[in-house]
Formats: structure tokens, C-alpha cells, sequence
């Protein structure tokens, strides 16, 4: 277990570089989504080797960093790049940074993934709004002791993805013209691509998407009393689907083709909050 006084200096580090500034909403950025976070206006960077206690990032396309500023009127941390599991870290880890941002005052959390699309409507490119989400595996941030400080030893996770901002990211989609499929997240740890079987059973579970991360980091943000939107983008089809393998270019490649309607979308979303 992680020691409370870790995260609280941490905090106090971030606090000491951000000077006044305020982050009211968490961003999460999946891979190759990170170009996102170039958006953000007079941006105070922090690469997360530089915070006491934070694990770096290794996946690809994952720059490692917080960036925190303005974005659409509104006060953000980004987190460009997260923390999985299959780098070796404990689930507590990957979720570090959103309990940071909560002794922050951070009260929401956008959190975004690149996936496979389960759902055999679905197309490469298009983005899902996250409903709910399937954990088979026994990983979760909340194994071992519970840190009161945080949540209840049993938080409640029937509304894990926020039902009011679930609603204004559909209503934002329709004012942007942005295709906005809506379903249902599985999370596999990886780092090795699901297999064909396995997309079958998660496919008949009633999943639509699949991907390696996303899950930790809403359980523990749930804890926290955050409320979360989440969203998925279809950088291929998953296993067995098409007669092709699967590929950390394709998702990066699909991730920065999609880069102008995600940003639009993002953006609308932001402003209507």
C-alpha cells in the first residue's frame, strides 16, 4: 500500500510549481491522443520523473508529462500518458496520478483510451462513449487496505461513468457532427493483443471495445467521488475480425488521422461543462 504522506507530497510539489493555478478537470490521454494536449494555453509542463513518487511512462506514444492550463475556459491536468499495468507497476500506480489530482481539488475526469472495437458495426476511427465496463481480472487500485482518506472500503460503481456528463457528451457530438458510437469498455491487462477467443467471449459478454487500460483509473477515481466521462477510439478492429495482425503503428497512425474530430468533440464538451 501506498503511503498517504507519498501522495500528499506529491501534491504539495505540484502545488509549489503551479504557483495560484487551480486544475478543476483531469484529462487522461490514450495513445496517440496526446496530441491533444498541445492544446492547451499558457501550459506550465511537468514530465511525471520530475514529481516525488510518480512512475514513469513507457508505452508508446506516451510523452510522460502533465500539463496543466486553459483549455476551452476551463482549468485542466493533462496527462499525456499514463501508467499501465503491463510496464510492470501495481494497479495502485497506474492510478497515482488521479489521486494526486484529487488532494489537488480535481472533481472530474475525462479519460480516454485507444481500443479495439469489439462490436462488429463498429469502424476503425470512430470514437464510443463509455457506458460501463467489464473487469474479469482480480487487478484492481482498491486491493489491500482501503485509504479512508480517499472512499469507502465499498464504492458503488452502478453509475461509474457519470449519467449527466454522459448525456452533454452525446449532446456535444450532435452539435459538432462528430460520430459517436456508445458502449461498453473491457479492460484486458496485456501487453500481448487479445486473442481471437477472447475478443468471442468479451464480444458475448456484451462488450463493444477492448483495451489495457481505462478501468483502474475510473475505479479509483470513483472511489475518489469523481465524476468520469470516458471515451474509446476504435484504432483497429480487434483480433480475429479482420485477416490481418495487430500493430502499435496502426493505433498510433489511427489515433492522429482522428486527432481534428476527437479535438472538436473534446473541445464542445469542455465548453458545455
Amino acid at each position: 500500500m501506498i503511503p498517504f504522506a507519498h501522495y500528499e507530497q506529491s501534491a504539495a510539489y505540484l502545488r509549489k510549481k503551479l504557483g495560484g493555478f487551480q486544475p478543476e478537470i483531469l484529462m487522461i490521454l490514450g495513445s496517440g491522443l496526446g496530441q491533444f494536449g498541445e492544446l492547451v494555453e499558457n501550459p506550465i509542463i511537468v514530465p511525471y520523473p520530475e514529481i516525488p513518487f510518480f512512475k514513469h511512462s513507457t508505452a508508446p506514444g506516451h510523452k510522460g508529462r502533465f500539463v496543466f492550463g486553459t483549455l476551452a475556459g476551463k482549468q485542466v491536468a493533462v496527462m499525456q500518458g499514463r501508467i499501465h499495468l503491463y510496464e510492470g507497476y501495481q494497479p495502485e500506480d497506474a492510478v497515482y496520478g488521479v489521486r494526486v489530482m484529487k488532494l489537488l481539488g480535481v472533481k472530474t475526469m475525462i479519460v480516454t483510451n485507444a481500443g479495439g472495437a469489439v462490436n462488429l458495426d463498429y469502424k476503425p476511427g470512430q470514437i464510443m462513449l463509455i457506458a460501463d465496463h467489464i473487469l474479469l481480472f482480480p487487478m484492481t487500485p482498491l486491493t489491500g487496505p482501503n485509504e479512508e482518506r480517499f472512499g469507502v472500503r465499498f464504492p458503488d460503481m452502478s453509475t461509474a461513468y457519470t449519467p449527466a456528463l454522459r448525456a452533454l457528451a452525446r449532446k456535444a457530438a450532435a452539435e459538432t457532427g462528430v460520430h459517436l458510437n456508445e458502449g461498453v469498455y473491457m479492460y484486458f491487462p496485456g501487453p500481448q493483443y487479445e486473442t481471437p477467443a477472447e475478443i468471442r467471449a468479451a464480444r458475448l459478454l456484451g462488450a463493444d471495445a477492448a483495451g489495457m487500460s481505462t478501468v483502474p483509473e475510473v475505479i479509483a477515481a470513483r472511489h475518489c467521488g469523481m465524476e468520469i466521462l470516458g471515451f474509446s477510439l476504435a484504432t483497429n478492429m480487434a483480433a480475429g475480425i479482420l485477416d490481418q495482425p495487430l500493430s502499435e503503428e496502426e493505433v498510433l497512425e489511427t489515433g492522429e488521422a482522428c486527432k481534428e474530430s476527437f479535438g472538436k468533440l473534446m473541445l464542445r464538451i469542455l465548453e458545455t461543462m
